[in-house]
């Protein structure tokens, strides 16, 4: 993972999906993508992760510049298990504004299920000193500074 100094010489990295071709209309979801988004996001919030991120993707395929739709398909990615997913979603929101905390949190989550537990520390340090008022963040970074040192 490039370290912070890296980030300010580099353009962000292409979106995750840029390289995808179109898919056919016949398997577009009925809508627009602000319907995707809402409809992914009730998905979501109702425990039904796998079909949000179907539909997410979608919206993330159209839209593949918006911040809010690529993390709510990385939180879906997260939720339903697809961890490497959701680090290249978080990562990318980190690409674009490294001083979002919820995206550093959210990588740190997915790569200490990944078990790169330095990662999970770094991002996990940097989203907690960005929002101390925020307590599971910092119980999120013990646990994972708990678990590396154990591994030592």
């Amino acid at each position: 993972m490039p370290s912070r100094d890296d980030w300010d010489d580099e353009a962000p990295p292409p979106p995750p999906f840029a390289d995808a071709p179109p898919p056919p209309p016949d398997v577009l979801p009925q809508g627009e993508v602000y319907d995707w988004y809402v409809r992914g996001l009730d998905l979501l919030e109702g425990g039904n992760a796998a079909a949000a991120v179907t539909l997410l993707t979608h919206a993330a395929n159209s839209e593949p510049e918006s911040r809010s739709v690529r993390e709510a398909l990385a939180r879906a990615q997260f939720d339903s298990g697809a961890y490497d997913d959701a680090v290249q979603s978080f990562s990318w929101i980190i690409s674009v504004n490294p001083a979002d905390d919820y995206a550093q949190f959210g990588l740190g989550l997915a790569a200490a299920k990944l078990g790169d537990l330095t990662a999970a520390v770094e991002h996990l340090a940097l989203a907690a000193a960005m929002r101390p008022d925020i307590t599971h963040y910092a119980t999120a970074l013990r646990g994972a500074r708990a678990a590396l040192s154990a591994n030592r």
